[in-house]
């Protein structure tokens, strides 16, 4: 990294801004299905990303040749591409003034937490996944963990020419996961750790396997999906429902995440992944949710899925309430949509890998735990619905109605469980969803998960977004469930 700002700052950009952003990345992957270990994966991703301002426009280039002639050649396509737009754009780039930032930032690692060792991860998705099979009625079965390791460097030409350190960040991810699915009398139900699309994917070390509750999670997620076999279906009408925090982060992601996303708002995304029913006018006044709700960006968690010190163009990252007692305050907007937009954000201006641009996107996104006890809040409840981990969902363009299922579901009546039920979906408004939000759970009820499959941006983006909730419960929703 720093051989590649030696070589940058030698170049001659002759722009009014350039900067340089260099991202490694290397993954591995252990997995076991059917008592079968399948082939272990590993990828190396490497290369670089040229940003250039210039006369009030805006290019930019990636190159894996990481060479002298490599970088000038990136360096001289984005300036050409910022001649092209600076008399096309929406925006006059001569405005913007980017950050200069300088420091280092490294993911958590437990010192005494056990290494990543391959015998002894092989070994123990042998064993839950043996533990799994307990009845013929199981007929697919596995479990996996990965690890993602990524190194980023960034810096402008300028900073660079006069011995700048820049910002160097390393991030190291592990990602466990477990998946039974049974089927009997013509039904199938699955069911998983975390969700079969997201999980407890956390920055850190092995530690987060066992936090996880990857260990003794194959029997007992075989146990649930049988018990769903035998289960009725969710009852439909409108009733109280209860959210865990499995289901509650898909729920945070799709109608609070999605809809603030700054240049979503700006009309960016209305060709590809939708616009938003948010609108500039709305921060400071509109009422998103009930008094109870408050919801934090906050790229600055340790743990988190996606914690960091700086966003892709250089801005500190720090905590901000997007939400403030139900009342809407700031968009997921970065520097160059703020400048845009005329509206403070965050720094969430990111790209999935080195030859992406930056665009909002969504880091940690996390509501705020209240005071409430699981058990208070199914006490509270006369006749609902308890649901856990998200197994499908749809929402409108505009990311306003949406309509969720999850793999699991409880009855509550007087204030009790009352049996489990399969099928259990709801669906409702975004608009109007939060403000039935009549109890938030304290800490004790919040898990901190991630997924790594938010996509958006053309060419499309796959990133990764982490999201802490506690259980949430909401008054008079639409539930409903399967045929009978």
């Amino acid at each position: 990294m720093q051989a590649l700002k030696t070589t940058f700052a030698k170049l001659r950009p002759n722009v009014d801004f350039c900067a340089l952003r260099v991202v490694e990345t290397r993954g591995e992957t252990l997995a076991v299905r059917q008592d079968v270990q399948e082939p272990l994966t590993r990828t190396v991703d490497r290369g670089a990303m040229v940003t250039v301002l210039h006369r009030g426009g805006y290019g930019y280039a990636a190159t894996s040749r990481l060479t002298e002639a490599g970088l000038q050649a990136a360096i001289d396509e984005a300036k050409r591409w910022a001649e092209l737009s600076r008399t096309r754009s929406v925006f006059d780039y001569s405005q913007l003034q980017m950050p200069e930032p300088d420091g280092t930032y490294r993911s958590p690692q437990v010192a005494d937490a056990p290494q990543w060792q391959r015998r002894e991860l092989l070994d123990l998705l042998m064993a839950e996944s043996r533990a799994a099979k307990i009845d013929d009625r199981i007929v697919d079965w596995g479990a996996t963990v990965a690890l993602l390791q990524t190194r980023q460097f960034y810096i402008s030409h300028a900073a660079a020419v006069q011995g700048a350190a820049g910002v160097e960040q390393e991030f190291h991810y592990v990602m466990p996961g477990a998946s039974v699915t049974a089927f009997g009398n013509g039904d199938s139900q699955t069911r998983s750790l975390g969700g079969q699309y997201n999980g407890y994917y956390r920055q850190g070390g092995m530690e987060i396997v066992q936090a996880a509750g990857l260990i003794g999670a194959g029997r007992r997620v075989a146990e649930e999906a049988l018990e769903l076999l035998h289960a009725p279906n969710c009852p439909t009408g409108q009733m109280d429902l209860l959210l865990l925090p499995e289901q509650m982060m898909l729920q945070l992601h799709e109608s609070i995440g999605h809809p603030l996303e700054l240049d979503r708002i700006l009309g960016d995304e209305r060709n590809y992944a939708g616009t938003s029913f948010v609108t500039p006018e709305m921060f400071g006044s509109y009422r998103y949710g009930s008094d109870l709700l408050n919801v934090a960006y906050d790229p600055t968690i340790a743990n988190e899925f996606a914690s960091y010190g700086w966003d892709d163009d250089g801005s500190p990252a720090q905590k901000h309430l997007l939400i403030q007692d139900g009342i809407l305050q700031r968009p997921l907007g970065g520097a160059i949509s703020q400048a845009r937009a005329g509206l403070p954000g965050v720094a969430n201006a990111r790209a999935c890998a080195w030859n992406r641009p930056p665009i909002d996107r969504m880091a940690n996104l996390n509501i705020e735990p209240g005071d409430a006890t699981l058990a208070e809040m199914i006490a509270s409840v006369e006749h609902g619905v308890l649901m856990d981990t998200n197994v499908s969902w749809s929402i409108d363009d505009s990311r306003n109605k949406f309509q969720f299922g999850c793999e699991r579901g409880m009855r509550i009546e007087n204030g009790k469980l009352a049996g489990v039920v399969k099928n259990p979906n709801y669906r409702g408004i975004s608009a109007t969803f939060w403000r039935a939000l009549k109890r938030v759970g304290n800490a004790s009820t919040s898990h901190t998960m991630g997924t790594p499959f938010c996509g958006k941006g053309e060419p499309n983006q796959v990133i990764r977004v982490g999201h802490a909730s506690p259980a949430c419960l909401f008054a008079n929703i639409e539930v409903f469930g399967g045929e009978s």
